[in-house]
């Protein structure tokens, strides 16, 4: 896929673009204010672009099984079995006419009985174009000249449901209507080519260049889809059309305006054809835009501009798009044949807490919450608990990071955990988060930590927030103003510096940054010297 732009000013669907624009001024929050409460709000949506994010998917069995229950690919697959043990095609590799009713009948496309429709045998004949495609049948030549068809290697294990097979296939499928789907949007209006000579060296270009726009255009859109569908909430996966092309055309942090949503409505009309293709191979869900739409009087102004929000099922007017399992399988495919980083859930969880602890720290493309999910779903809580807190210990760079994540693990594990805190109560690493956990928790009981561990634990914790967010200073401003500096701040900070942790200065300096107390701060950044100079 082609490296995406992220929300580029101006960004349209380019020469290739539909001129219709659609009723109603394409009101931004009409078109998807009817879904906002279905977890796809602004904010959610700009953090599901910033990169790749690991996705859940099924299995590789199921996922060949919603290969298999895919229509146009299930008839690719019965016709291949329908030419054996061999069946006569023309010189194109085309079924025969005479062959052609009978295979739409075979495929359900028309009754047993009576005339065939031509859109059905067309529809067998795009079938059997793919059953060629993909190498389920296989063209040869007899002795005699005549042209036939036999069924190739790959179609038994296909029919058997053999997921290496089935997903290669499905894969190579998707890769064709994805490419036809462009060619598709690319090609120029049928006047315009009666007009044009054939060998016009200038036409050749211009549609070259509009297959270009089309393509990357498309591969944006995927690639936005794919990241939204995993930062959705289960059953929450559909993203309204406009929606869609707003995060491909609007800049970043901006209101889309008149000229924005001009090219908005190109977007969405560019996508609409090829989107419609690729549902037919189940990348997709997808309704497209309502072609009533086009037919409304221009003098007419629709009821519902500038009036109230549209509601859910005239929104839906506008187009409704939803990757598919198949879709998100497809799709980060693509994206790994690109170089692109796209991890899957779970990835990190497979070994021991160590390998998970230390996998989550380092990765930058990580859910933690849904890797450490992983990892003690099925578990025994108690030696759960006890393998993750042996694995948080360390004075290393990473070690605050490990304990705040164990800390995560241990509320997903609940209270069978309990034992093996208790154990770890006078750990000078982990007894102050022990304490604050078990208290948490409820447990009676829980000894307070002596001042080291107390002043220990404030530096551990709130250097993991440091690592965690990067230096998000709302967040840490937030942490700054909890803090225990009780009394006189002198005193407290100067207990704080020589507190032996290797984030001890780092913490210093970003209280003394970020705290809203002028006099605090400038304590802070003392302490801060201090401890750099103990170092």
């Amino acid at each position: 896929m082609a490296g995406r732009r992220r929300k580029n000013a101006g960004a349209s669907a380019g020469e290739g673009a539909g001129e219709a624009v659609l009723p109603a001024d394409l009101e931004l929050q009409d078109l998807y204010g009817a879904f906002a409460a279905h977890g796809l709000d602004d904010e959610d949506l700009d953090d599901a672009a910033v990169l790749v994010p690991p996705v859940k998917l099924p299995a590789e069995q199921e996922l060949a099984e919603q290969a298999k229950a895919v229509p146009m690919f299930g008839y690719a697959l019965a016709l291949a079995r329908w030419a054996a043990p061999h069946r006569v095609v023309d010189e194109f590799g085309d079924l025969v006419e005479e062959d052609r009713a009978p295979a739409a009948r075979l495929l359900g496309l028309a009754p047993a009985e009576g005339e065939v429709p031509e859109e059905a045998e067309v529809e067998a004949l795009r079938a059997w174009s793919l059953a060629c495609d993909l190498d389920l049948v296989e063209l040869g030549t007899t002795k005699d000249g005549e042209h036939v068809a036999v069924p190739g290697p790959d179609l038994e294990p296909a029919e058997q449901g053999d997921p290496d097979t089935v997903l290669e296939l499905w894969l190579t499928a998707a890769g064709i209507v994805r490419e036809l789907a462009v060619e598709a949007d690319s090609l120029p209006e049928e006047e315009e080519e009666e007009g044009a000579a054939e060998e016009d060296e200038d036409g050749l270009n211009e549609v070259e260049e509009a297959r270009d726009v089309a393509a990357e255009l498309l591969d944006e859109a995927l690639q936005v889809l794919y990241e939204t569908t995993a930062f959705a909430d289960p059953g929450n996966e559909t993203v309204p059309l406009g929606v869609l092309a707003a995060l491909l055309v609007v800049p970043e942090g901006e209101e889309p305006s008149e000229e924005l949503l001009g090219d908005i409505t190109d977007v969405m009309v560019a996508l609409d054809p090829m989107l419609g293709d690729l549902a037919e191979l189940g990348l997709l869900d997808y309704r497209p835009i309502d072609p009533e739409l086009f037919d409304e009087e221009e003098d007419e102004e629709p009821a519902v501009v500038g009036e109230a929000p549209l509601d859910e099922e005239e929104s839906a007017r506008f187009g409704l798009v939803r990757l598919t399992p198949l879709g998100q399988y497809g799709v980060r495919q693509w994206l790994l044949e690109d170089g692109y980083d796209a991890p899957l859930v779970g990835e990190l969880a497979q070994g021991d807490a160590a390998e998970l602890l230390r996998g989550v720290c380092e990765s930058a493309n990580v859910l933690p919450e849904e890797e450490l999910r992983v990892w003690v779903a099925g578990r025994e809580p108690e030696p759960a608990a006890r393998e993750l807190l042996a694995a948080a210990r360390g004075n290393d760079a990473y070690g605050p990071l490990r304990r705040m994540l164990c800390v995560s693990a241990l509320n997903l594990l609940g209270a069978g955990a309990e034992p093996a805190v208790r154990e770890v109560l006078d750990d000078p690493e982990l007894g102050g988060a022990a304490r604050a956990w078990l208290s948490a928790l409820g447990a009676a009981d829980v000894p307070a930590p002596d001042r080291a561990m107390a002043l220990w634990t404030v530096v551990d914790t709130f250097a993991a927030q440091l690592l965690d967010n990067g230096g998000d200073a709302e967040l840490l401003r937030e942490l700054i103003t909890d803090l225990p500096v009780n009394g006189d701040p002198v005193e407290w900070f100067g207990e704080l510096w020589r507190v032996d942790h290797p984030y001890t200065a780092d913490v210093l300096e970003a209280i003394g940054e970020l705290h809203p107390d002028r006099a605090l701060a400038k304590e802070a950044r003392k302490a801060a010297f201090k401890a750099r100079s103990r170092g």
